[in-house]
């Protein structure tokens, strides 16, 4: 039996809402389709936006999304997406699948799905091919509240008063497709464009994100930290599991072995590793905490579905994903200290996806009901918790080991304590103890996402994987004792 104590006398650190962010991009049927399908759409919506979308993101508990890109960014020109639709500019989506991008969705269409949804915009800018008046002249389009001529062009366009950005992200992988550039050079860029992304109103501040590396490139790190120290909020981390290694064949999203499972896992795990030692690196460089690492793209990254378009990243979802899901957002609410804001890649249809749709159906994939199960923790208190656990083997990947359990706690303001727990083995289930210090339990409850490895929800069976009530547990005066089964997340409220 493994023992699990969970400490709501140490209270470590606020749980940001914005680690459950999201990412979206003009890549496939992410946006178009995805989440937007135009107001002249059979499709119920709203102003162009699927209701049926918007209704389960709401529901899922969506704080921040991250737009226009992704590589689509550093090619984004935001004047092309804004005004009357039939006049907009038509271009070729190079990055992502050839296919033409018409611009009906734009700066106004993507504000307007913010205030439907409820959250916080992260806009990402263009460095790659933009230039400094084309940033400058787009945060005051959507900021300034005054009289300039941004801000008369907005009116024009229907929207007088200004929007907030709480995020914005000065370039995108400027180490690869946003512009295949030196950390030092790009650092220096950064400066140059930071300084014109202004603060146009004094009582609201705009987090400046800056990009990050790609994996494990402490270099990158480095030496962008040293040049950014005292002007960034953030520096971005981008992180892929991919089980395979190959980029070339990432291996299927739906038929895989058990050591293909394992080493998805193991892959997924060295978050942990990634985050502790690139904030270790930022530390060194300016050790006030003053930059918070994001990680604004994460996710599972298989071969696309046989049959679609290559460049769309059209992938299905199924209970391995939901592990790494749970596994992750552990990892990230354990550094909670640290990590202002993430984005899962990406939102609807693409990669990782929490939503995929067809036509007029929709789906909600297992990741869906993780980042569900797991919205309790936004917003609360990181309380010291520790579980004994054994370790598991990837022979895949380079005998890499993981732990069989992952697990994180928070408190509310009422003293209720949330736990979940991942049961990463594929065919094992454990019995665990869990004792909370200084507390006299009165009442449990909890819930269960649990399957085969290869459960999914498709468009002919889209409640084969669903949470459910979890009761295999016995109270204890001062905890529980469960058996958390294989293939699993469960959740507990501890009151």
């Amino acid at each position: 039996m493994e023992k699990y104590l969970i400490n709501p006398n140490q209270k470590i650190s606020k749980i940001s809402k914005d680690i459950y962010g999201h990412f979206s991009e003009h890549l496939g049927r992410c946006i178009y389709d995805g989440m937007y399908v135009g107001e002249n759409s059979d499709i119920p919506n709203v102003n162009g936006m699927r209701c049926d979308v918007v209704n389960a993101l709401k529901e899922m508990g969506i704080p921040v999304l991250r737009w226009p890109g992704g590589c689509f960014a550093d090619e984004y020109h935001w004047k092309d997406g804004i005004g009357e639709k039939s006049k907009r500019k038509k271009m070729i989506n190079t990055h992502w699948g050839g296919v033409v991008e018409d611009n009906s969705f734009g700066t106004h269409e993507f504000f307007e799905l913010c205030r439907q949804l409820g959250c916080d915009a992260y806009i990402n800018g263009n460095v790659g091919s933009g230039t400094v008046e084309e940033m400058n002249e787009w945060v005051e389009y959507m900021t300034f509240d005054g009289v300039s001529p941004m801000a008369e062009l907005r009116a024009e366009n229907g929207h007088k008063e200004p929007w907030k950005i709480k995020y914005f992200g000065v370039g995108n992988e400027s180490w690869g497709c946003g512009g295949n550039m030196d950390p030092e050079y790009y650092g220096d860029l950064f400066k140059r464009y930071n300084t014109y992304v202004r603060d146009y109103d004094s009582n609201y501040h705009i987090n400046r994100i800056a990009c990050g590396p790609n994996g494990n490139n402490y270099h990158w790190t480095k030496q962008v930290m040293d040049k950014v120290k005292y002007h960034a909020n953030g520096l971005a981390l981008h992180y892929y599991t991919v089980p395979t290694g190959n980029w070339d064949h990432k291996g299927s999203a739906t038929e895989f072995d058990e050591a293909e499972y394992d080493s998805t896992i193991s892959k997924a795990y060295e978050m942990e590793l990634l985050v502790s030692n690139h904030i270790k690196m930022m530390d060194s460089v300016k050790p006030d905490h003053r930059v918070k690492l994001v990680i604004d793209e994460w996710g599972t990254w298989f071969d696309v579905e046989p049959g679609t378009n290559p460049g769309f990243l059209y992938q299905q979802s199924t209970m391995r994903d939901a592990v790494v899901a749970g596994l992750t957002l552990n990892i990230f609410n354990k550094h909670a200290d640290r990590i202002m804001m993430a984005n899962i890649a990406q939102t609807v249809n693409v990669l990782q996806a929490v939503i995929l749709t067809d036509g007029d159906k929709m789906v909600l994939t297992p990741t869906y009901h993780i980042f569900k199960m797991y919205k309790d923790h936004q917003e609360n208190t990181l309380v010291g918790s520790f579980l004994t656990t054994k370790e598991l083997t990837s022979e895949m990947n380079n005998k890499k080991s993981y732990p069989q359990l992952t697990e994180s706690a928070s408190i509310d303001e009422n003293g209720v304590v949330y736990s979940t727990i991942t049961n990463c083995s594929a065919s094992e289930a454990v019995e665990i103890k869990c004792q909370v210090a200084d507390t006299s339990v009165t009442k449990i409850t909890a819930e269960i996402l649990t399957g085969d490895i290869h459960d999914k929800n498709d468009f002919e069976n889209g409640e084969r994987v669903t949470v459910k009530a979890f009761d295999d547990f016995e109270m204890t005066a001062d905890g529980f004792i469960a058996t958390i089964p294989a293939c699993s997340i469960v959740k507990f409220i501890i009151k």
